[in-house]
């Protein structure tokens, strides 16, 4: 009957009746079906081999979701790259729970490094470290190296205390009760802690605390030669002060790396005391010669005011005399 209908219509002639009908409802049917299969066959030449590539390594990577991720201009071979490892490594790729195509992509659109954090989560399979997707992801889009913060925690970095290239000083200086200086360089030995990671402080919080505790360790010290003696106590004081809490590391060890004897700080101030003493003494003394000798030219002064007026008393007698004459209060005596 449907190849009757097909005759009609090369022949011009229209079908009629429930031919009609079905004649049309069967041309829809083949045109949709060649339309599917001419998306398929475009979609297979352009995304076939990188396809079968992941299909070959069981990445779970379907050819809608290749062709998704060219509609949203998606970098497909990373997504695809980064499902492979994961399969490969024996991770969870799970669709629902594992690392899927759509976290994977979701972390390339939010602008995140998607081979650092498959690295990073295959790097933390392999030591026994728990670290999921979402956690990497969070981690990377944060700012950090999730792979550096894995790798440090799989080996402990080494880390000076004080690190010269942040404050330019090799050495610590810190001042014991009998006031003798100590110069102290310490190794401090960290890992990542991968929980406190996302807003935990960095390396130089940790410098600055292990330093801090060094120097109120030996400043508390009755004398330098108890540091120089026991180096360990420093180390033991500052690690029991938990100077790794809200911080990116957790302290495995504070290593003193030598100790070098500087100044006498407190005989220094003692000097510089007795020779503030010594100009405070010396003020004083020039206060009390200049009071002695503005009291002797006022005692000068005085005495020529008083010459003075004796000079004036002398100079009124001849005066006082000839008065006395001329009203005849004086006689000559006999």
């Amino acid at each position: 009957m449907i190849f009757d209908l097909l005759l009609l219509a090369q022949d011009g002639v229209p079908p009629a009746g429930d031919g009609a009908w079905f004649f049309w409802t069967v041309m829809a049917i083949v045109v949709v079906t060649g339309f599917i299969l001419l998306i398929a066959a475009i979609s297979f030449a352009a995304f076939g081999k990188i396809w079968f590539q992941a299909y070959m390594s069981d990445a779970d990577v379907s050819m809608l979701a290749l062709v998704g991720m060219w509609f949203r201009q998606v970098n497909m071979r990373i997504v695809v790259q980064a499902k492979i490892m994961a399969a490969q490594a024996g991770l969870d790729i799970n669709r629902r729970t594992g690392i899927s195509t759509a976290r994977v992509e979701a972390h390339y659109l939010a602008g995140g490094n998607v081979m650092n954090v498959i690295h990073a989560i295959i790097a933390a399979h392999r030591a026994g470290i728990p670290l999921d997707f979402d956690q990497a992801a969070a981690i990377d889009l944060a700012g950090r190296d999730v792979l550096d913060a894995v790798r440090t925690s799989v080996h402990p970095k080494v880390i000076d205390c004080p690190d010269p290239r942040r404050s330019g000083n090799d050495t610590l200086a810190a001042v014991a009760k009998d006031g003798i200086e100590l110069r102290v360089k310490a190794r401090v030995t960290v890992r990542t802690n991968l929980a406190r990671l996302i807003g935990g402080a960095t390396e130089d919080t940790v410098i600055a605390r292990v330093g801090e505790g060094i120097i109120t360790s030996i400043g508390s010290s009755a004398t330098h030669k108890d540091v120089l003696a026991n180096p360990n106590r420093i180390s033991k004081a500052v690690l029991d002060r938990g100077l790794d809490n809200q911080t990116a590391f957790e302290i495995v060890s504070i290593d003193i790396a030598h100790v070098v004897v500087g100044q006498n700080i407190g005989a220094r101030l003692q000097a510089d005391a007795a020779e503030a003493d010594t100009r405070v003494a010396r003020a004083l003394a020039e206060q009390r010669r200049s009071e002695a000798v503005a009291h002797e030219q006022e005692m000068k002064a005085k005495v020529a005011e008083n010459r003075a007026a004796l000079v004036e008393a002398e100079a009124q007698v001849p005066l006082a005399m000839a008065t006395a004459f001329q009203k005849g209060n004086l006689s000559t005596a006999n």
